[in-house]
């Protein structure tokens, strides 16, 4: 045979071993939001409206598809103007979902008060949408579903008797943590200070955007699609461009929630109780007592920031 021959039959034999391998599974993403209307402090000259809008507009620009907003009622009755946000998220074609009317914390109530809580929520909800979403979604707050396994089967009893199913987390870099150090820090108007900020919240996103996948290998052995945690607040907000072009540079793709959800993996209940709370797959390996990643945000260093 010669080399022409040997070099064709070689390529040959590539194309077919390609056909025969299953493509790799796209990296999938929905993206969810919580604590509408209010989160966190707010930085001279913004508005809860205006946080929530550039929230809206960047979904409108970057093609998003419906992004779940999930609501803390509570927040309406203290400040009636961020009424507005809710009715401006849903406007805008983007579902909103159950987040308990006063951020219970399930650690501290039975099970009856937080489904109270749940129920004294949908009712603003309903307000808001008289016709209703066919599929109703809870997200616990602080990720805790249950300090003691009676009380976790007690509160999903519950949950699905009324419709619901849960909003499961399976990514979290607790963007949360920078709002209040940039309401600080803008205050101030400390340049150095925001820069980090800046710089600090894309690292982290994309280190638990790593150890998200690691966690999803270790309970599943591939990628499962993900369902990220975010909050309405107004660092999120300056940052949600540049936060989707990170996701879309490691390869994701964006989907909805409830498409996310439909994984065979979200179909298994920890059915554990647990104090600490954390994500699906945290939860997941956690009630195997199989061990997790190291949590390594820097809480500290945003903590002291524009003190």
């Amino acid at each position: 045979m010669n080399l022409r021959s040997f070099s064709k039959l070689l390529a040959a034999a590539a194309l077919l071993c390609a056909a025969a391998t299953p493509r790799a599974q796209k990296l999938q993403l929905a993206i969810t939001v919580d604590d509408l209307p209010a989160h966190s402090e707010l930085p001279p000259g913004t508005t809860r409206q205006q946080v929530a809008q550039t929230f809206l507009d960047t979904f409108h620009r970057e093609h998003m598809p419906p992004i779940y907003g999930f609501v803390n009622g509570i927040r309406t009755e203290q400040a009636p103007a961020t009424m507005q946000v809710l009715q401006a998220w849903h406007n805008a074609g983007e579902p909103l979902g159950n987040h308990t009317w006063a951020h219970t914390d399930l650690n501290d109530q039975t099970a009856e008060q937080f489904l109270a809580d749940v129920d004294r929520n949908q009712m603003l909800l309903n307000q808001i949408d008289p016709h209703g979403q066919k599929q109703k979604w809870l997200r616990y707050p602080f990720l805790h579903e249950g300090d003691t396994v009676e009380k976790r089967r007690a509160v999903r009893a519950g949950l699905f008797a009324r419709g619901y199913r849960i909003a499961e987390v399976s990514m979290d870099f607790e963007d949360y943590l920078w709002n209040e150090p940039y309401a600080r820090c803008s205050a101030k108007n400390d340049p150095e200070a925001l820069r980090y900020l800046h710089d600090s919240y894309l690292e982290t996103a994309d280190r638990y955007i790593t150890v998200s996948r690691g966690l999803s290998q270790q309970a599943f052995h591939r990628d499962i699609p993900y369902v990220l945690l975010m909050h309405i607040g107004a660092f999120d907000a300056k940052m949600l461009p540049e936060l989707i072009a990170l996701y879309r540079q490691r390869g994701f793709t964006f989907t909805t929630m409830p498409k996310a959800l439909r994984d065979k993996a979200y179909k298994l209940d920890p059915d554990n109780g647990d104090i600490d709370g954390g994500s699906f797959t945290e939860l997941l390996l956690e009630a195997r007592q199989e061990t997790v990643a190291p949590d390594t945000k820097p809480y500290e260093t945003l903590d002291k920031l524009c003190r």
